[in-house]
């Protein structure tokens, strides 16, 4: 590799150290109870949560709601739920992703997103697939 290379390499694993949340604020929790790392910006961009099952949501929920997505589809396990809850009661949700698949040169993953709003269950499916640029994108 030339030194170029070896520089972008070394930004991007900098970058994305300090996405690692060690705290007890924001964040998710994953299928092990054990704190996630938040995406980093734009890693999710139209997800399940910004559809009308995310309506009830405030900001902070919603935020949480797609780190949860983010993390589904990046890391989770296929069938294992990757959790998020939120400061209101009733207010929580898991992320449920499906085994990842080639669709021409992209990542794919379905996965289900529960949410409850209120204490009411609501579920959406969705698509998504990895771009180039790290970033997961809903596909219709």
């Amino acid at each position: 590799m030339r030194l170029g290379s070896w520089l972008v390499l070394a930004l991007v694993a900098t970058t994305l150290a300090g996405c690692v949340s060690t705290g007890t604020g924001g964040g998710t929790t994953g299928a092990a109870g054990g704190r996630v790392a938040a995406p980093p910006s734009g890693a999710l961009v139209g997800g399940v949560a910004g559809q009308s099952i995310g309506r009830g949501l405030n900001d902070s929920e919603r935020q949480r709601a797609e780190q949860a997505e983010y993390q589904a589809l990046e890391y989770g396990r296929p069938g294992s739920p990757v959790d998020w809850s939120s400061d209101r009661e009733g207010f929580r949700g898991e992320v449920v992703p499906g085994p990842r698949y080639r669709v021409n040169a992209s990542d794919c993953r379905d996965y289900t997103h529960k949410i409850w709003a209120g204490g009411e269950p609501q579920a959406a499916r969705g698509t998504a697939c990895r771009q180039e640029d790290g970033a997961w994108r809903p596909v219709d």
